[in-house]
């Protein structure tokens, strides 16, 4: 598995690229056919917030894309993950159930 963390308008300091690696790294725990996820981190217009994007690419799926937007960049990669995190269990039970359906 592979972690992207890059930054646009901004330059992706050390503490923040460990913060956003250590969450992304928690992502195989919950899904393990996971290959590449990209974590893109972005300035706004008028600086004063930023935005992050979490792309997670999947085998056999289409990619699952959060976004989210705010002041408060650290808060903002704990949400991202958060809303990752239940898209990733939803998908592993629907694929469950669909495997194990009784007609």
């Amino acid at each position: 598995m592979q972690i992207n963390v890059s930054g646009k308008h901004l330059e992706v300091t050390d503490p923040i690229k460990t913060h956003a690696t250590e969450r992304a790294e928690r992502l195989p725990r919950l899904f393990d056919r996971i290959q590449e996820i990209n974590i893109l981190i972005d300035k706004s217009d008028n600086h004063q917030h930023e935005e992050v994007e979490v792309i997670v690419e999947v085998e056999k799926s289409s990619p699952f894309i959060t976004k989210k937007s705010g002041p408060d960049l650290y808060v903002l990669i704990d949400d991202v993950f958060g809303k990752i995190e239940r898209q990733l269990r939803d998908h592993k039970e629907k694929l469950r159930n669909r495997k194990h359906q009784v007609n």
